[in-house]
């Protein structure tokens, strides 16, 4: 009998146990349960908002969890209304749009989530916006672009170099492999690039990239809202851009809206079947054919083809012709800004998307922040197909609008460096009569000042390769990228002369000499360079930051003249000033005739200055020397 007793007490010291621990899974909200159940919230995009944005749709956020889909959603809190819950057909997603009141205040709104007589209280803080921050001003042409290859710039903090949550580790041995570069690396390098001349600085993306290779990059996203752990925090980027601004200067993000890595979160579990192009059939790489968007005689097959595919097996596309992509990605990207204060966006890959999925993305974008500037990487030859992308270059014609404010000039970059090659003039439309010839062709943009010029990037071969090691065809380009209309953009390591002894993406993306704590020579410093580096360092530092004191460089007007003999000559003025560019691609020693240029010298003062000297010019009997180049400057 002693024995039943005790039996019949412990049944029912565990059915009281099993009746607790059923209360407490019904009851509880999710917050307080330890495991991963039906209707626990995981993710929610985006992490926060601010008040008083201008938000042209509603705010959209992702919701992310085991069955969230199943959830009844309300706002607990005036202020922040739930207007509409879309339930996609993966359960684990749920997308929530709320109204934000203009008179909300920042502060913490609760988001009730009921699935049954469970319920889960998600916490959404809406954040103070900075002053003026919808007015904020973007660059443009009184700017100069500092591009960064992150990865491959310099490492600040060894510490970060691999990390548990990330698959591939530091391999600098590995030309594809990432060599720990960091955002430490270049907020302690600011200053460094700031002395070239520089005001703004563009990293290469720096957003988390978990692919097992080739993740160095960092253009195939894992978390389109995390900074790779291997290059910092996202409060270290916002340090990054706030010790940018407190020396003046500004910080372009590197932002990848047609595509993501297929190491990213939701990659195995898409929040709907249209979310991706192509999820659930074979891999199709894209044609690359960028001019089926603006050929008005192309087939669907083939426009199909740019768009549906993707651009590497490891970087699935993203569908802009689903709207709550273009509003999750636009969300995004206005996340980032409001969150570290950015001047501008550079968008890669931007006519490999659907053309007005991507324009709508960019309009949200300069709805919010009209005075940004946007760039778009249209990768085209030919100055008629990347004026398509920029912003108004086609009202009236097509009636489409891209938004973007700014481009690419990839024709312009192909003219100059095939120039260089061309010493010896042989004719019509060889040597420089290609810069004059794109540039010539200017009515086709909108607004071709607001262009970024360059000569390299991160992309194509090194400049000093491709030049053949020729350091004064090296100086002539960057004295025209100097003075030319447009805004300069220049390539980390090219003011020291780099070059890599290899080609292919991985060896040409050089870490800078001294960017590593390891390296024994550290070319950043004056001391650490050799005569040579000194040489084009000292050269490229007095043009650029001559530039930044020029007017008639920021907001002149432009006058070509067609080049003489392989002798080009142009001028940019304003009321202020006029500056005389003279670029001899020649080998033979070459007088001016000022006689050819009286409509314009005539009105300005006869005595001017060479900026890279300093010597009093004028022009009667001025000759400038084989391979030479000058840029002089005459007052009003």
């Amino acid at each position: 009998m002693g024995k039943n007793k005790k039996y019949t007490h412990t049944m029912k010291k565990h059915f009281l146990f099993l009746l607790l621990a059923f209360f407490l899974i019904a009851y509880l909200p999710m917050s307080a349960q330890p495991s991963v159940r039906a209707g626990q919230i995981e993710r929610v995009e985006p992490p926060n908002w601010w008040v008083g944005m201008k938000n042209p749709v509603p705010l959209q956020l992702l919701v992310y969890g085991n069955n969230i889909g199943a959830a009844e959603v309300r706002s607990l809190d005036a202020g922040v209304d739930v207007l509409s819950v879309y339930r996609p057909e993966n359960s684990n997603f749920l997308f929530v749009e709320l109204d934000i009141a203009e008179n909300a205040q920042p502060g913490t709104y609760r988001l009730e989530f009921t699935i049954g007589r469970r319920r889960v209280i998600h916490n959404y803080e809406l954040w103070e916006r900075r002053p003026g921050s919808a007015e904020r001003q973007g660059f443009g042409p009184a700017d100069v672009i500092y591009l960064i290859m992150s990865d491959r710039f310099v490492n600040g903090d060894p510490t970060n170099d691999s990390h548990p949550a990330t698959i591939e580790r530091v391999n600098r041995n590995n030309p594809d492999g990432r060599h720990g570069g960091d955002i430490q690396g270049i907020i302690n390098s600011l200053d460094y690039i700031q002395s070239l001349g520089a005001t703004v600085i563009w990293p290469t993306p720096l957003t988390l990239d978990n692919q097992a290779t080739f993740s160095y990059h960092s253009y195939a996203t894992a978390d389109y809202f995390l900074i790779d752990p291997r290059f910092g925090t996202n409060e270290l980027y916002r340090e990054m851009v706030r010790q940018a601004h407190a020396r003046g200067m500004k910080v372009i993000k590197d932002i990848v809206p047609n595509h993501h890595g297929t190491a990213h979160w939701w990659f195995n579990d898409l929040p709907m079947s249209d979310w991706i192009n192509r999820p659930s059939q074979e891999f199709r790489r894209t044609s690359h054919q960028m001019a089926t968007q603006s050929d008005p005689h192309r087939s669907q097959y083939d426009l199909n083809a740019l768009i549906h595919g993707w651009f590497d097996r490891s970087m699935a596309d993203m569908n802009m012709h689903n709207p709550m992509v273009v509003t999750y990605l636009a969300q995004m990207a206005v996340w980032w800004i409001e969150f570290a204060n950015l001047d501008g966006l550079r968008v890669d890959t931007y006519p490999y998307n659907y053309k007005h999925g991507i324009a709508e993305w960019t309009r949200r974008i300069m709805y919010e922040y009209p005075n940004l500037n946007i760039v778009a990487e249209a990768w085209f030859g030919n100055p008629a197909m990347t004026a398509f992308w920029q912003a108004g270059a086609n009202e009236g014609r097509c009636g489409f609008n891209s938004f973007a404010p700014s481009g690419m000039d990839f024709p312009l970059k192909d003219a100059m460096i095939q120039a260089k090659r061309e010493q010896d003039w042989t004719g019509w439309l060889t040597g420089m009569l290609r810069v004059y010839n794109v540039l010539a062709q200017d009515f086709l943009y909108a607004n071709p000042f607001m262009m970024v010029i360059f000569a390299e990037n991160h992309d194509v071969h090194r400049l000093l390769h491709q030049l053949g090691g020729d350091v004064y065809k090296l100086k002539r380009i960057y004295t025209m990228l100097a003075t030319l209309r447009g805004i300069p953009q220049i390539y980390q390591g090219t003011e020291l002369l780099m070059v890599s002894e290899a080609l292919g993406h991985g060896q040409e993306r050089m870490m800078m000499p001294g960017g590593h704590p390891d390296d024994t020579i550290n070319a950043m410093t004056e001391a650490g360079r050799t005569p040579e580096q000194n040489r084009m360092f000292n050269y490229v530092s007095t043009l650029f930051n001559w530039r930044r004191t020029s007017s008639a460089v920021h907001n002149g007007r432009m006058m070509q003249f067609v080049p003489d003999r392989n002798v080009f000559v142009y001028f940019r003025f304003n009321d202020e000033e006029l500056v005389m560019t003279i670029v001899n691609n020649t080998t033979e020693d070459r007088e001016i005739d000022p006689t050819r240029f009286a409509e314009i010298l005539s009105l300005y003062q006869p005595i001017g200055t060479d900026i890279k000297t300093g010597e009093t010019i004028t022009l009667d009997n001025y000759v400038i020397p084989a391979r030479k180049s000058a840029i002089i400057v005459f007052p009003k």
